[in-house]
């Protein structure tokens, strides 16, 4: 199994990857205004380190459906002190459990990204799909692993009759373009990593569709796949829980994505993630036993 290659870290892949949310984001659609305070942010990083996260991705800037554009200056401070403490030293490590992990920046904005580069982050996030020649340019130069992830339209708009030929021929020739425009311009593919972009433009047929299919989309390139579950409205549509008691169905999703081959999953809720996986995974790799001639 080749290994996704993301700045300090060159990850196997021998296991699903958990990738914590930190949003420093008034209005992010679930966890908005939790952790505005740079101090609460870092802290939150530091626990979710401790239960077992192996990628952070900090982002300061909502993309829930109807989200407006954030200018660069304000995503910019309420991202970089969280940055800048913990790129403070490296390897980044919590002091309770010294577990290295990788820092990823969720933005799509160019500056951001040179910006964040700068500090030492390992991973750039792209909910555009490095759409923009400047997101490319960004990234160009540095060792960071870069997720492609796929939108129709923008935050603003997306849920509005969101509409496709073929959802899973859609994504994937979109996450295949932009994977291969990526590696034209320099970036080594190890280093690329695709996201279906569940909830970013797609009803609840198209995102249970995609899940399904998880394993088409990447095609003979075997790019590194990630997904987006976590507390997500679909999740709400399927069990009618608000968004304060989806953590049931968020571990049903992910379960579900890993084994359709979803390698990276992106939770609020790592502790619980990690120990879903933890039993997936044993129960997964356990041989069956031959029964015993009589």
């Amino acid at each position: 199994m080749a290994n996704f290659k993301c700045g300090r870290f060159s990850f196997a892949l021998a296991r699903p990857l958990v990738m914590g949310i930190i949003n420093t984001t008034p209005d992010s659609f679930s966890d908005g205004g939790q952790f505005l305070d740079p101090q609460q942010a870092i802290a939150h990083a530091f626990a979710l380190i401790d239960q077992g996260a192996d990628i952070l991705d900090i982002g300061g800037e909502s993309t829930r459906p109807g989200a407006a554009l954030v200018g660069v200056e304000q995503e910019w401070r309420l991202v970089a002190p969280v940055l800048e403490a913990l790129l403070a030293s490296h390897p980044m490590t919590s002091d309770r459990t010294k577990q290295r992990v990788a820092i990823s920046i969720d933005t799509r904005k160019p500056e951001i990204m040179r910006r964040a580069l700068r500090l030492g982050v390992d991973m750039v996030n792209d909910v555009e799909g490095f759409v923009d020649p400047l997101s490319i340019a960004a990234v160009l130069g540095s060792d960071c692993g870069c997720c492609i992830m796929h939108m129709q339209g923008n935050p603003l708009t997306m849920q509005q009759a969101p509409e496709y030929r073929d959802i899973v021929l859609d994504v994937s020739r979109f996450l295949y373009d932009r994977a291969n425009s990526l590696v034209a311009a320099g970036v080594g593919p190890e280093r690329v990593c695709i996201d279906p972009g569940i909830g970013f433009g797609k009803t609840l047929e198209h995102n249970t569709r995609l899940l399904a299919n998880l394993k088409s989309l990447s095609g003979n390139q075997q790019w590194s796949i990630l997904v987006g579950l976590s507390r997500k409205s679909f999740i709400g549509q399927i069990t009618g829980r608000d968004v304060n008691h989806r953590l049931a169905g968020s571990l049903g999703a992910v379960l579900a994505a890993v084994e359709q081959g979803a390698q990276i999953v992106r939770v609020h809720d790592v502790a619980e993630t990690v120990d879903a996986l933890k039993v997936w995974s044993a129960i997964r790799q356990e041989k069956l036993i031959e029964p015993v001639a009589r």
